[in-house]
C-alpha cells in the first residue's frame, strides 16, 4: 500500500499486507542460469487459484519460494502508519490502574502524614522536655533504640553493592521513561529502546560507584575499592551468567533468535570498557566526599532486643510490604508481557511513566512505615528490612509471571519454557534491586529525620 503525496507527486510505502500461501511448484526444462516454473504465469496478479496443489514437506524435498507483489493506493498518510497498531481501546482499564494505584498512596500518605506529624512531633516535644536521665530511660519505643539505631548492619558491604547497582537502575529507567514519553523511542525503530536502557545502564556506572563508596563510608567502612569492584562486577555478571546460558539455548535450538557471538562481544566490551571505569570514578568521587555523620552517638554495647509480636516478625513484615508495591503495577505488568510474549506493541509509556512514580512513592512510603513500627518494637536491625521491606515485590512479580506462564501462554516446548522463566527471573531481580534501593534510602532520611529531631544528653 502507498500514499501518494499530491505537491510532490511522490509515493511512499505507508504499509503492506502478506497471504501466504502453499504452492506445489513445478519446473519447466531445467535451466540453471534461468530457472522458470510452470506454476506461475508472469502475466497474471492472481496467482493462487481455487484447483493449486499444495506442497508437502518432507526430508531432502526442495522448496521453492514464490512472490506476487501488487501496488494498491492507500488514504494513509506517511505521518500516520503506525496509527493502526498503536490505537489503544483499552484507555479506561489503565486509568483504572492509575486511580487504584492512587488511592493506595494516598492512605500511605495518610499514615505517614499521621507519624510525621502527630505522633513524631508530640513524642519529640514530650522527649525533649524530660528533665532527667532516669525519665527518659522510662519511654519506652523507637526513642530507646537511639544508642542502636545507627550501628553498621552485618555484610553492610554487600549493602551498600545492593544500593548502589539500584541507583544505577533507577537511573537508567527514569531517564529511558522521559525519552520514551518525548517520543524519542519510536516502535519504528525496532531494538532502539534495548539499546538505550544498554547505553544509560553503562554511562549510569558513575551513579552506582559514587552511591556505593558513600554509604560504605557512612557505615565506617575502609575497603572502598573493593566495594567498587563488587558494584561494577556482581549484578552486571550475575545477569550476563543467566542470558550467556539462555542464549546457549537458543544456538542449540539453531534459532535465528540467538544474539551474535559479535553483539555479546560488543556487550563486553562496553561493560569493562565503560560501565567498569565509570563505577572507579564515580566510587573515587565518592570516597573524597565528608562521611555523613550520624545525627546521635552509637552505644559501645549492643541493646538486647526483646521479644518481638507475630506480626513483627522479620518474615512476616517482609512478605508484607511487597504487596501494596506490587499492587501498584501489576495491571500494567500484564501489559508488559503481553507485549513481550505475545508480539503486541506496548507505545503508553505517558501511563508506564505515571505508574513508575507510584511505585517509587509507594515503595518509599510502606517502608516508612514498617520502619516505624519496627523501631517502636525496639528492634533496631533495620538497615537490611528497609531493603527486603520494598523489595518482596519482586518475588510477588514473579509469581505473576508464572501465573501469567500457565493462563496466558502456550508453551509446550521445554526449552521455550525455561526461556520464559529465565528472563523472568532477570527480571524480578533487577526489580528487586530497584525497589529495594527505593526503600532503603527512604528509610534513610526517615531514620535520620527522627532522631535528629531528639535532644540526647
Amino acid at each position: 500500500m502507498y500514499h501518494r503525496d499530491a505537491k510532490t507527486d511522490t509515493a511512499r510505502i505507508v504499509g503492506f499486507e502478506v497471504t501466504p500461501n502453499s504452492i506445489n511448484h513445478e519446473y519447466k526444462e531445467w535451466n540453471e542460469k534461468n530457472p522458470q516454473v510452470t506454476t506461475c504465469n508472469p502475466n497474471t496478479k492472481h496467482l493462487i487459484l481455487g484447483g493449486v496443489i499444495p506442497q508437502e514437506v518432507d526430508t531432502d524435498k526442495e522448496v521453492i519460494f514464490s512472490y506476487d507483489v501488487s501496488f494498491k493506493e492507500s488514504d494513509i498518510r506517511w505521518a500516520s502508519r503506525w496509527d493502526t497498531y498503536l490505537l489503544m481501546n483499552d484507555d479506561q482499564i489503565h486509568w483504572f490502574s492509575i486511580v487504584n494505584s492512587l488511592m493506595i498512596v494516598l492512605f500511605l500518605s495518610g499514615m505517614v502524614a499521621m507519624i510525621m506529624m502527630r505522633t513524631l512531633y508530640r513524642d519529640i516535644a514530650n522527649y525533649n522536655q524530660l528533665e532527667t536521665k532516669d525519665e527518659a530511660q522510662e519511654e519506652t519505643g523507637w526513642k530507646l533504640v537511639h544508642g542502636d539505631v545507627f550501628r553498621p548492619p552485618i555484610n553492610c558491604g554487600l549493602l551498600c553493592v545492593y544500593v548502589g547497582t539500584g541507583v544505577q537502575i533507577f537511573a537508567m529507567t527514569l531517564v529511558t521513561m522521559i525519552f520514551a514519553v518525548l517520543g524519542f523511542l519510536s516502535p519504528s525503530n525496532r531494538g532502539g529502546l534495548m539499546t538505550a536502557m544498554v547505553l544509560l545502564w553503562v554511562f549510569m556506572g558513575l551513579f552506582a560507584g559514587y552511591s556505593s563508596v558513600r554509604l560504605y563510608k557512612t557505615l565506617r567502612g575502609t575497603e572502598w575499592k573493593r566495594i567498587t569492584l563488587r558494584t561494577a562486577l556482581m549484578f552486571p555478571g550475575i545477569l550476563f551468567a543467566v542470558f550467556f546460558v539462555l542464549n546457549a539455548l537458543i544456538w542449540g535450538e539453531k534459532s535465528s533468535g540467538a544474539v551474535p557471538f559479535g553483539t555479546m562481544f560488543a556487550l563486553v566490551c562496553l561493560w569493562f570498557g565503560i560501565s567498569v571505569p565509570l563505577v572507579f570514578v564515580g566510587g573515587y568521587m565518592g570516597s573524597k566526599k565528608m562521611v555523613i555523620e550520624e545525627p546521635v552517638k552509637t552505644n559501645k554495647i549492643p541493646r538486647q532486643i526483646p521479644e518481638l509480636p507475630w506480626y513483627m516478625k522479620p518474615a512476616f513484615s517482609i512478605l508484607i510490604g511487597g504487596i501494596l508495591p506490587f499492587g501498584a503495577v501489576f495491571i500494567e505488568l500484564f501489559f508488559i508481557l503481553t507485549s513481550i510474549w505475545l508480539n503486541q506493541f506496548y507505545y503508553i509509556f505517558g501511563f508506564l511513566f505515571i505508574v513508575f512514580l507510584i511505585l517509587v512513592i509507594t515503595c518509599a512510603e510502606i517502608t516508612m512505615v514498617l520502619c516505624y513500627f519496627q523501631l517502636c518494637s525496639e528492634d533496631y536491625y533495620w538497615w537490611w528490612r528497609a531493603y527486603l521491606t520494598a523489595g518482596s515485590s519482586s518475588l510477588y512479580f514473579f509469581l505473576y509471571s508464572v501465573f501469567y506462564f500457565f493462563s496466558k501462554l502456550e508453551i509446550t516446548k521445554l526449552v521455550s519454557g525455561i526461556l520464559y522463566f529465565g528472563y523472568m527471573l532477570i527480571a524480578s531481580y533487577a526489580f528487586f534491586v530497584l525497589t529495594g534501593t527505593i526503600g532503603f534510602y527512604s528509610c534513610f532520611w526517615f531514620v535520620r529525620r527522627i532522631y535528629s529531631s531528639v535532644k540526647i544528653d
